[in-house]
């Protein structure tokens, strides 16, 4: 619950469980737990209650991250990845430790919308792998159970991501990947750095499928 929120981390082998706990993990590094910036964390904590919220003001677990003093830390499993936002700035508040959070997120699945847009261009993965669907559709939850599946496959090597082809906002990748309506579900596989694509249009989504088809763009 929020009134929980944030968990205090003492020591090296706590914060370490957190982190490895979570797919998303975040932990505040304040010197003083009683400090404006800290207060602005836990206001932050309590409105993003699916994110798991750490604090700690042990200077052997700031010193074990690197972190400074004031600083809030997201730690990401899908691509061992972490992002820093220095909380010294006056100018940080709840609202932009909120939006910092939201933006960074990336999870083993990525809804892609056009905040989590922004950490998907920042990730160090260079493939990512999109499952373009209709999310309202009877058949979504075991097409998401297959799609997650095959993610844990690929943790570290391509960013699994799902596009809703019902928001108005992702009308455009549709178009980028010549795909109509009618031709979905689809899968597109992209590489970032060269913009190489490729696209298959399934009915029934299998694991062994998503593999075949992962492994073939990647060699």
């Amino acid at each position: 619950s929020a009134a929980e929120k944030p968990i205090l981390l003492n020591n090296i082998a706590d914060a370490e469980a957190f982190v490895s706990g979570a797919e998303v993990a975040v932990i505040g590094f304040f010197q003083d737990p009683r400090s404006p910036e800290a207060e602005q964390f836990r206001l932050a904590a309590g409105q993003i209650p699916e994110v798991p919220f750490g604090l700690s003001s042990s200077d052997a677990v700031l010193s074990h991250y690197g972190a400074s003093a004031n600083t809030v830390v997201l730690f990401r499993r899908v691509d061992n990845d972490r992002r820093d936002l220095d909380m010294n700035n006056r100018e940080v508040d709840a609202k932009k430790l909120t939006r910092f959070v939201r933006m960074n997120e990336l999870r083993l699945v990525t809804e892609y919308d056009p905040v989590t847009a922004i950490g998907v261009m920042q990730s160090s993965l260079q493939f990512n792998l999109l499952l373009i669907t209709d999310k309202m559709s009877p058949k979504h939850p075991e097409r998401m159970r297959k799609f997650r599946a095959a993610a844990e496959l690929y943790k570290g090597k391509i960013l699994f991501i799902l596009l809703d082809s019902n928001l108005k906002s992702n009308e455009r990748v549709l178009s980028y990947f010549q795909l109509k309506k009618s031709q979905l579900p689809a899968l597109a596989v992209f590489h970032t750095p060269d913009d190489e694509h490729d696209v298959l249009t399934v009915d029934e989504i299998s694991i062994e499928r998503l593999q075949d088809f992962c492994n073939r763009f990647l060699q």
